[in-house]
């Protein structure tokens, strides 16, 4: 009897653990719109994005993700206006995009209008001329053998900090709060792979104890980081979006798909959150737009990311017009031209069914998705149910129409093309 009572008190235990990870109740069917404030609008400010609030509400999004808004370097800056990811003051904004006190009333229209904000956090480099350079001992960034502070990949523009001095850890826990503290939601986390897991789970939990309902999203893809309350919300669906680009290019099938959707389960389990996409500011300026990339199959891969289980789909700027460029990265070359269209129907489709249907919700409050039999081999098909709600997704996922039977009707799905049923 005593060990009964042992294992059902050991239940009990994890069941509250678990239940105290999980996400904020108002993130499970958010759809997040990540804001370029420099190509946002001619002028190129917090003002210009205040403007368009009413349009964004319009659209149906919930999560604004503002690009780095912060003082950028001007040592070893790239192009005229620099990187928005080499900064150089953490806890101040860029004079391009206004004022702080024109930011803190874009946060607070945003707010008013129903909307979350979340920054970008760039913690794994500084520019060269950040603050911290001479402000702080030489152990705050990775140096050689001469002692010059060094820099990865082939971003010249900045500088590594040293993660193996704990006092960086520190800096970066109270710059956060400078801005948790002026009312934002969260941030997206940039890089956070490049960061040992070990300085997230530090400082993450005292932010999630002082400010519970806040949202936090990685730019990795590692389950160690995808621990909700502790660490991360979400994280990023890179390999998803890699083989969406592979699957319209010919190079991958619908059957890759079934493989990462089963093999991401085992990862993830059901707490976590995927943000799901075919375009952000990386792919948009460096691998092109999702047109360019996807082809015809573009639209298709949208539905996917609106409706596969855990996915939490986000709207890069000007995806919402169907914009078939790239945005400058280090130059002004703002979108002047708003005029919804039929892609801005597409978009507002997709946000409302996300919205209308508790079944496809991220996380443990959503659906599972289960895969329908007797459909061709090019064709992903899945249902997802839950109290009621039911949603059913088709998708051609090859360059040939196909017929599928649906119910008791055959269905001919165009090239790319796909049908959604629900109740």
């Amino acid at each position: 009897m005593r060990k009964i009572l042992l294992l059902l008190a050991a239940l009990l235990c994890l069941a509250a653990c678990k239940t105290a990870t999980l996400h904020p109740a108002w993130t499970y069917n958010t759809v997040v719109y990540e804001v370029n404030i420099r190509q946002f609008s001619p002028e190129g400010t917090f003002k210009g994005v205040e403007a368009q609030l009413p349009r964004l509400k319009d659209l149906g999004v919930d999560i604004l993700w503002l690009m780095p808004m912060y003082e950028i370097g001007e040592v070893e800056r790239k192009g005229s206006l620099g990187s928005y990811y080499a900064i150089s003051d953490y806890t101040k904004v860029n004079p391009e995009f206004g004022t702080m006190q024109d930011f803190e009333d874009l946060l607070a229209a945003a707010h008013e209008a129903g909307f979350k904000v979340i920054l970008d956090w760039v913690a794994n480099q500084t520019a060269p001329d950040h603050v911290w350079m001479d402000g702080k001992p030489a152990d705050f960034y990775e140096r050689d053998s001469l002692g010059n502070a060094i820099w990865e990949y082939d971003w010249t523009d900045t500088r590594s900090l040293n993660y193996e001095n704990t006092a960086v850890w520190d800096a970066q826990d109270e710059c956060m709060r400078f801005w948790l503290e002026k009312g934002v939601d969260g941030f997206r986390c940039d890089a956070a792979a490049e960061m040992p897991a070990n300085f997230w789970k530090a400082v993450l939990p005292g932010i999630h104890r002082d400010y519970p309902d806040i949202y936090l999203l990685a730019e990795a893809e590692t389950p160690e980081l995808a621990d909700p309350g502790v660490t991360f919300d979400a994280t990023y669906a890179w390999k998803l979006h890699h083989m969406m680009n592979d699957i319209a290019q010919g190079t991958k099938t619908a059957q890759d798909l079934r493989d990462y959707l089963a093999e991401d389960d085992l990862w993830m389990g059901t707490d976590g959150f995927r943000l799901m996409f075919t375009s952000n500011h990386d792919e948009n300026s460096w691998s092109g737009s999702e047109f360019e990339r996807m082809g015809k199959a573009a639209k298709v891969m949208e539905v996917l990311c609106f409706t596969l289980p855990k996915g939490q789909p986000l709207v890069y700027t000007g995806q919402e017009i169907g914009i078939t460029r790239r945005l400058e990265f280090f130059e002004k070359d703002p979108i002047t031209d708003w005029r919804p269209n039929q892609y801005t129907e597409f978009i507002k489709t997709l946000v409302a069914l996300r919205h209308d249907h508790p079944c496809l919700a991220a996380g443990e409050k959503g659906a599972p998705a289960v895969l329908i039999q007797g459909v061709p081999d090019n064709v992903l098909a899945f249902r997802r149910s839950k109290g009621g709600d039911v949603i059913e997704v088709y998708a051609n996922l090859s360059a040939q129409p196909v017929e599928v039977t649906i119910g008791h009707n055959n269905v001919t799905l165009e090239p790319w093309g796909w049908q959604i049923l629900g109740k």
